[in-house]
């Protein structure tokens, strides 16, 4: 069985003293693929010092985080160029827009994940989407885009099905972590109407560590839990999800180049 954490911050500082621990734990259950999405230039050293020891399982994602967006954002963007010119990265993310951090930048969120977007088609690179109490906003900018073959995961879903049936009109993977095991998470109730070839699977760890580790660091192994909820809502085993989602996975990131 082969897995891959489509959405994986293993380069903070949460997994500082036991990251080969971490790794060998996600290798155990099968996790053979790590993808680092990019947040910010202070994390930036962090996360390619991570990726260039773990290079034969890793891939980056070069981005700004929209809750990290001010009106000073023409260096951070110049990084995200930087990044795509040294490094085989396989996106651009994580952007989008969040209004549960921060509503103060708004106009400049938008602009951002705009450049981004527009960064992303120049380089044939899918994008991968944050999106926090902001759903109708993202869903227009993207409209815009749907004719420019624009294509990409909308990270950690946590909307309703009409809006997941929208983000996959528009040629987009969701990508579902811990919250889908969560009993008042919601997507549990209408997952499943959902094809699976529209699902890929990540944790955004450390954060969001599915039940029964809700509450605790998340890594890279729990992904276990999830793909056994999804097993049981697309009464499917545990392989043929595995299967399924990582074909997906590699085919949006185009990981088989």
């Amino acid at each position: 069985m082969k897995i891959i954490d489509t959405h994986t911050h293993l380069y903070l500082d949460h997994f500082k003293d036991d990251i080969g621990s971490v790794f060998k734990n996600a290798n155990n259950i099968g996790v053979y693929k790590f993808i680092f999405p990019s947040i910010h230039s202070k994390y930036n050293n962090l996360m390619i010092k991570c990726y260039q020891k773990f290079i034969d399982q890793c891939f980056l994602m070069a981005g700004l985080h929209p809750a990290y967006v001010t009106k000073d954002y023409d260096c951070e963007i110049s990084l995200v160029y930087e990044n795509l010119e040294k490094y085989n990265c396989v996106a651009v993310g994580e952007i989008g827009i969040d209004l549960y951090h921060e509503k103060k930048f708004l106009n400049e969120q938008k602009i951002v994940f705009e450049k981004q977007i527009n960064i992303a088609l120049d380089y044939d690179l899918p994008i991968v989407i944050h999106c926090r109490e902001a759903f109708d906003i993202i869903y227009q900018i993207l409209f815009k885009y749907k004719s420019k073959n624009l294509k990409g995961v909308f990270h950690c879903f946590t909307g309703n099905y009409d809006q997941a049936r929208k983000i996959c009109d528009l040629n987009f993977k969701l990508g579902i972590g811990g919250v889908v095991t969560f009993k008042n998470g919601g997507i549990d109730k209408f997952l499943s109407k959902i094809p699976i070839e529209n699902i890929v699977l990540e944790t955004d760890s450390p954060y969001l560590a599915p039940v029964p580790y809700r509450g605790k660091r998340n890594e890279s192994s729990h992904i276990i839990y999830v793909l056994d909820k999804l097993s049981e809502l697309y009464h499917l085993n545990n392989k043929d999800i595995a299967d399924i989602t990582t074909k997906n996975a590699i085919t949006i990131f185009k990981l088989d180049k």
